[in-house]
């Protein structure tokens, strides 16, 4: 995404998402129970994981590569 479309809003919502112990240990080990929890709950329940895939591009489970704020 770029920055047209990521709010203030949504750039908080994501950091606490970035933040999170449990999304930071998917992100890391891509496997286990942790990893499927948040796969699971991601899209549907978690308000921060939905605004870190608004803003990232990806879900939150997913390896980060790159983010709306990259760019100046």
């Amino acid at each position: 995404m770029n920055n047209a479309t990521c709010t203030s809003l949504d750039k908080a919502l994501a950091k606490v998402c970035e933040l999170c112990p449990v999304c930071l240990h998917a992100r890391h080990h891509q496997q286990g129970i942790v990893f499927n929890f948040v796969k699971g709950i991601e899209t549907d329940i978690c308000p921060f994981c939905k605004a870190y895939e608004r803003v990232h591009g990806q879900r939150a489970h997913e390896k980060r590569s790159t983010s709306c704020r990259s760019s100046p």
